[in-house]
Formats: C-alpha cells, sequence, structure tokens
C-alpha cells in the first residue's frame, strides 16, 4: 500500500502590531443613512481595510488571506463618545430624494417632499488602541512595510478620522497573540499617564506605577461573544460579513512610566513629524 502523504509543515507565524490613535475614530457596525455608530473599539473589518489599504489592493481584490489573519485588540485609553449632529439639504432649494429607486435606476422623490434630513454620525474621541495582528510570517511582514510605506491614505474607520504616528509599532514579533500585547508598552497619551502616576502616588492601597491592567478581545473559536464584523468584500456591489467569536481578557501589561520622572514630564517623542503632538498625544 502506498504511504500516506506527508503534510505540510504549517507557515512560520508572526505578529505585526499596530497603535490606532487619533483624536477622532469612528469604526462602523451597524450604520444607516442618518445613523451611523461605532462600536467602542475597532472593528475586524475596519483592521483589514486599513491593511488593505495600506498594501494597496483596490476595493474588488481578494481579501480572503487579510480577514483569516487572527486579531487582537488592546484598549489603552478608551476616549469617549462623541455625537455629531448632521443636516443634509440641497443647495438649488428642491426637495431631496429618498434611498429608494425607482426601474431606471433613479433615486425616487420623497413623498411628502422633504427638505431637509437629519443625521447622526458618532465618534470616539481621544481614544488609543493597540491592535495585533497573527498569520504566516512573509504575509505579517509584507504588511508591515506597507504600514510604513502606504500605497492609499490610511483612516481609523472613516477617511476623515487620520491616525497619528507611529502606526506599526516596531517590527514584527515572535510568539502568541497575547503574550504580544501583554509585552508591549502602554500607549495611552500624556495626560492619562500623568493622572495614572498620580493616583498611584497619592496611595495608600497598594498600587504600582509600573503594571496596569487593559481590557483586550481576541479572536477564538471557542470565545463567549460573537460579531458580523469579518468582510468577505469591500466591492460596492459584493460587500457583506461573516461572523467571528471573540473572548474577552485582562493583560497586566508594562506601563513604561519612568520612576524619576516628574508627573508633569511629556513622553519623549517617538520619531519623525507628529502634528497631534501639541494636543499631548
Amino acid at each position: 500500500m502506498p504511504a500516506d502523504p506527508i503534510p505540510a509543515p504549517a507557515p512560520e507565524q508572526a505578529v505585526l502590531v499596530l497603535r490606532l490613535a487619533a483624536p477622532l475614530q469612528s469604526w462602523g457596525e451597524r450604520s444607516a443613512f442618518n445613523r451611523r455608530d461605532t462600536p467602542p473599539q475597532p472593528t475586524k473589518s475596519g483592521v483589514v481595510g486599513l491593511l488593505a489599504a495600506a498594501a494597496g489592493r483596490p476595493r474588488e481584490a481578494d481579501i480572503a488571506d487579510l480577514a483569516g489573519l487572527r486579531l487582537g485588540i488592546r484598549i489603552d485609553q478608551p476616549g469617549t463618545l462623541l455625537r455629531d449632529y448632521h443636516t443634509v439639504s440641497d443647495y438649488r432649494g428642491r426637495p431631496l430624494p429618498q434611498a429608494g429607486v425607482n426601474a431606471k435606476g433613479l433615486q425616487k422623490p420623497t413623498s411628502p417632499a422633504k427638505d431637509t434630513h437629519v443625521t447622526h454620525r458618532y465618534y470616539l474621541q481621544d481614544a488609543v488602541f493597540v491592535a495585533a495582528v497573527q498569520g504566516p510570517a512573509d504575509l505579517v511582514t509584507t504588511l508591515a512595510e506597507a504600514i510604513r510605506h502606504p500605497a492609499f491614505p490610511l483612516a481609523l474607520g472613516r477617511r476623515s478620522c487620520v491616525p497619528t504616528q507611529p502606526i506599526a509599532l516596531g517590527a514584527v514579533r515572535d510568539g502568541t497573540l497575547e503574550a504580544v500585547l501583554a509585552a508591549e508598552p502602554w500607549q495611552a497619551g500624556n495626560t492619562a499617564k500623568a493622572a495614572y502616576r498620580r493616583r498611584a502616588e497619592r496611595g495608600p492601597e497598594p498600587f504600582s506605577p509600573h503594571r496596569i491592567d487593559l481590557a483586550a478581545t481576541f479572536d477564538d473559536p471557542s470565545g463567549e461573544d460573537m460579531l458580523q464584523d469579518v468582510p468577505r468584500s469591500f466591492s460596492p456591489r459584493e460587500r457583506g460579513f461573516s461572523t467571528r467569536r471573540i473572548r474577552h481578557a485582562w493583560l497586566d501589561v508594562p506601563t513604561g512610566l519612568d520612576p524619576s520622572a516628574a508627573t508633569t514630564q511629556p513622553a519623549a517623542a517617538t520619531g519623525g513629524h507628529d502634528p497631534f503632538a501639541l494636543l499631548g498625544w
């Protein structure tokens, strides 16, 4: 009898770590024309879209390899929710069309005529997340280079949400997703770090300024929650999403705070020009 074929070895794995921080972020989840929500942390479709843009993939490109990456999100600074109230009118004074179209593919007029639409758009302000993706080392290494030299402009959810630098936190890493996220120093802004140090100095409860517990979520087939945010395609004609299971966890993370530094001392610059540095990022 012929011998059973020897299974191919599993590809070597690597982890890419991203810092997702900006004055405003918005990660679409459940949105309609007049209401665009954001969940409290980045979605997988948002992270995959960012990677696809960096790699220069058009909307119609296959993204199965990117969607197959394992994702972990760490909440370093949760930020606060901002509601942006909008009204939309036709500058020519004409009634607005509705979302439905007629047999010719033209938008139907509103009935009764409507001159103004009210919309609500939600953002996370002053939030900082650390996202890590794990997958085949060759793919992850290619994505790391693309993040540093993106083909298309990068955004945190919506195009108006421009990220601060740096996005890629160093070279690709070895090890598990959980271990990498637990080892990465706290990425919160200077104001949050100074407040944390003051809390540690006030006491009297045992409290170390050198470690902090941060919430995180990980892709996990046996996870307790399910999200429908895995993109199948970004093509406007074929957009669709599948589900994934996630596991919630707490990570004991180094703060990176210098014990000899004053509470008001800003963190050292990470290099390069950062237009948001004056905001304390």
